[in-house]
């Protein structure tokens, strides 16, 4: 099974190779703000003889087709955006030289998927929420480039290579990529180096055989996650929510008090010294937060992903239960809770899911949203109403189950799965399920296991039919 896989590794670069990292992603960000500013300013030209033209006469597709003609064609795509620079460079950027030219095409690269997913949110052909204009890049944005071409690489189990760099120490060893590149079940395809919190990774995108695994020890698990633990399993498991963020939050607090003390960025004035030493202090703080938070997460999934052969999870609408504390009775209850859904990840659980079951074989369904997994009574299927948040223990007034809310969540998801028939195979059918007033109620979706889940990153160069994905639920 070939499948794409990026392996993250962190860099120990010397104090020229970090300069030389840090030019790189300025340069890819320099690009970016170059084309961005060159667009709008074509835009703005060509809104501008619009209305000249409609203010002497002309009719609306006369006006536009006049500016189309005096107006350059604006450069949406990659190579046109390619052409541009190469043309421009030499004025605009005459340290050019000092760079790769992949450090300025990724730039280029980046502003063109920006235009890209504008235009196709503007234009209805893109799902989910609206996507904005793209906007210029500042110096505290995320340094990032990346590399396609030139000569990059794993060199040995301690090295990598990027162009013009050079061959870079890594902290922890290579010996998982080097191994499959020497025999011959992977090939690299692009690298990119980013720089967090003063430590910089690069992460190769690979294209790797994987062998099939299909052993199990158990055929389906549910997996509920709460604000109290990271998940709960139709097992019984419970797996406690990472304590990093209440732990580190009176030194973010501190932290943040003494950036808000000192002389900050401002417009047209730059941050002292001790200003950035406390930034950098907190950044690095968050980032131990979110490393601790990923590697729960990631020995989660990696465990359900081997363990079980179907897993049921939950399509949470997790923006809107995150929804501002302001407003509200309890203010400081409120955003406590948002905290705990967020320090969770429950988005980030189900995007490893998608990928890590198809790595190990496992089978990946995705409840309906409006599936009453917490309100269905796990023994007797009897749904209530209402069921305040407040509520930790689900009392059934049909049969007198008296049960953990969460766990009995998870037992109704693992129980979703065989009455849909996913353990064996069959479809997955959630449109005969019943409402808290006992009527049939039709989802929104009829197939238990969501499209965007069956197949996403991991299938390169293959997009799962309606069939195809019926036959994999």
């Amino acid at each position: 099974m070939k499948l794409y896989q990026a392996f993250r590794f962190e860099l120990d670069p010397c104090d020229r190779a970090r300069s030389a990292l840090a030019s790189h992603a300025g340069a890819a960000r320099f690009a970016y703000n170059w084309g961005l500013v060159m667009v709008t300013g074509q835009l703005q030209a060509h809104r501008a003889l619009v209305e000249l033209a409609l203010r002497q006469g002309a009719r609306a597709d006369q006006a536009v087709a006049w500016a189309s003609e005096v107006t350059s064609p604006v450069p949406w795509s990659l190579p046109a955006l390619r052409r541009r620079w190469n043309q421009e460079k030499a004025e605009v950027a005459p340290w050019w030289a000092e760079n790769s030219k992949e450090a300025y095409n990724s730039g280029l690269d980046a502003l063109a998927r920006a235009l890209k997913g504008f235009l196709s949110s503007r234009s209805g052909r893109r799902s989910g929420k609206p996507v904005g204009f793209p906007k210029v890049k500042n110096k505290r944005c995320r340094r990032s480039f990346r590399v396609t071409t030139g000569s990059f690489g794993v060199i040995d189990h301690r090295h990598v290579r990027l162009p013009r760099i050079g061959i870079l120490r890594t902290k922890e060893p290579t010996t998982k990529l080097a191994k499959k590149l020497n025999a011959g079940s992977a090939r690299v395809l692009s690298a990119s180096a980013s720089g967090q919190a003063g430590r910089w990774y690069v992460s190769f995108t690979c294209e790797v055989e994987r062998p099939d695994v299909v052993v199990r020890i158990a055929p389906v698990v549910g997996v509920d996650v709460g604000a109290r633990s990271m998940a709960v399993l139709s097992s019984g498991k419970a797996v406690p929510a990472p304590k990093q963020l209440s732990r580190y939050a009176r030194r973010m607090d501190r932290l943040q008090k003494e950036c808000s003390r000192r002389q900050g960025p401002a417009k047209g004035r730059q941050p002292s010294r001790r200003w950035r030493q406390s930034k950098d202090r907190l950044a690095r703080t968050h980032a131990k937060v979110a490393n601790a938070r990923a590697d729960s997460l990631h020995k989660l999934t990696t465990s359900l992903a081997r363990t079980y052969g179907t897993v049921v999870v939950e399509d949470l609408n997790v923006f809107g239960l995150t929804g501002s504390a302001r407003g509200s009775g309890n203010w400081r209850g409120k955003a406590g809770l948002n905290r705990a859904l967020l320090n969770c990840s429950a988005a980030e659980l189900r995007r490893q899911l998608t990928y890590k079951s198809k790595w190990y074989g496992a089978t990946l369904v995705v409840a309906d949203r409006w599936y009453p997994s917490s309100k269905t009574c796990s023994r007797c299927k009897a749904v209530k109403a209402k069921l305040a948040l407040s509520e930790r223990s689900y009392n059934c007034e049909s049969c007198g189950l008296v049960i953990d809310r969460d766990h009995n969540a998870a037992l109704n998801l693992a129980a979703l799965a065989a009455v849909t028939g996913t353990a064996s195979g069959a479809a997955t059918d959630q449109r005969q399920l019943v409402n808290a007033q006992g009527e049939a109620k039709f989802m929104a979706t009829a197939r238990c296991a969501s499209p965007n889940c069956e197949d996403g990153p991991g299938q390169p160069g293959k997009a799962a039919t309606a069939a195809e994905r019926s036959t994999a639920a």
